[in-house]
């Protein structure tokens, strides 16, 4: 594997083999020392053209436990500020002997691009509305660590699709472990032609969220929450923010209606009270910190498969 710029990229196996790896590395986070050698002398780039909190400063930890020099430049103090193209930074970049490019931009496709541009290996941290396959990885890695198999379960994601790039990789990701996702939204919400790909990708779309969560034993097995992305929107999606969270939102009401223990998730940031109770996010089954930590241990495992392969198996 040279880079990783969509789940549509790996295999069941790869995913698997990921996972296991994944789940050595988790045990780094508990030591009293967090260091392995396995890539010492490598050299990253987090490269981030769009602001971010969990998955910059988890690919730099990954990179770092694992004893890669790690590097982190923004768009704004990069060179594409004073109106550089993309292609030159990042060949002025990886000119400079990097090993891997850990890339995030606004545009869709940005990261597939830049890879036929270099050498070094690019992994996609999220490509405009297109895809985030670590975060897509790391959330299937976190519904396993707490249901098991994941082969029949029936995972609800719910919120804003249409601007989610964490949805369309989670999508791919749950369907090829075997889950049965529901994804729900409102109207305006809904991706165009989201009805054709679900028949292909094998998913179930519905309005109604009530209907989905259901009540005792008929309800999902875990509910995925997603952000809504104000700042990608460019008009009224909805008509105010109370009516998301009366429609849409998992209310305290909502939670007495899953399932105990139901694994309830949420990629970050949160808008409390807008699309998730803080009663849901801090419930005894809330898993979105599990999530921040099963960060660090997925983009390790994927660090490694890149950069080590063999020669450190």
């Amino acid at each position: 594997m040279k880079h990783l710029l969509s789940i549509d990229d790996l295999s069941v196996d790869d995913i698997n083999t990921l996972f296991e790896t994944a789940g050595e590395m988790h045990d780094v986070q508990s030591r009293q020392v967090k260091k392995l050698p396995a890539l010492r002398g490598r050299t990253v780039i987090n490269l981030f053209f769009e602001d971010s909190t969990r998955t910059r400063s988890s690919f730099e930890i990954a990179g770092k436990w694992l004893s890669a020099d790690t590097i982190n430049i923004t768009g704004k103090g990069s060179s594409t500020s004073k109106g550089e193209s993309l292609r030159d930074t990042v060949l002025t970049v990886c000119a400079m002997g990097v090993d891997a490019l850990v890339m995030r931009h606004s545009a869709s496709g940005a990261a597939r691009q830049v890879s036929q541009w270099v050498d070094a290996s690019v992994i996609n941290a999220g490509d405009g509305t297109h895809e985030h396959p670590t975060q897509a990885l790391l959330d299937a890695y976190t519904l396993q660590r707490r249901l098991g198999s994941l082969e029949g379960r029936h995972v609800a994601v719910v919120g804003d699709l249409t601007h989610s790039r964490v949805f369309r990789s989670n999508i791919q990701c749950l369907t090829k472990l075997g889950a049965e996702v529901t994804v729900v939204a409102p109207p305006t919400l809904m991706p165009s032609g989201v009805e054709a790909w679900s028949k292909s990708a094998g998913f179930a779309t519905s309005y109604d969220l009530d209907e989905v969560l259901g009540g005792g034993s008929g309800g999902p097995d875990a509910v995925m929450m997603l952000r809504v992305q104000r700042e990608r929107m460019s008009g009224a999606f909805f008509p105010s923010a109370r009516e998301y969270t009366v429609g849409y939102g998992l209310t305290r009401e909502r939670l007495g209606k899953l399932k105990p223990d139901t694994p309830i998730c949420h990629p970050g940031p949160m808008n409390r009270g807008l699309e998730i109770a803080p009663e849901a996010a801090d419930a005894a089954a809330s898993a979105v910190l599990d999530q921040v930590s099963a960060g660090v241990a997925v983009r390790m495992s994927v660090l490694y498969h890149l950069l080590a392969g063999e020669e450190a198996a």
